[in-house]
């Protein structure tokens, strides 16, 4: 049950992140904190599978 709600957070992080990414070039403030955000989501979408789940299991 925990690996199923790690992998929707997961994917909901990376999709996210893409976005956020897509979005922060039309802001017209904020560039590049919107930007470093979807890094930061889409870094954390990998490690969490890579790093968190094996602790649990």
């Amino acid at each position: 049950m925990r690996t199923g709600i790690a992998v929707i957070i997961s994917f909901v992080l990376f999709v996210g992140g893409i976005v956020v990414l897509g979005y922060a070039t039309t802001l017209p403030a904020w560039q590049g904190l919107a930007f470093f955000g979807g890094i930061v989501c889409i870094a954390l979408s990998i490690a969490i599978p890579v790093h968190v789940l094996p602790k649990f299991d």
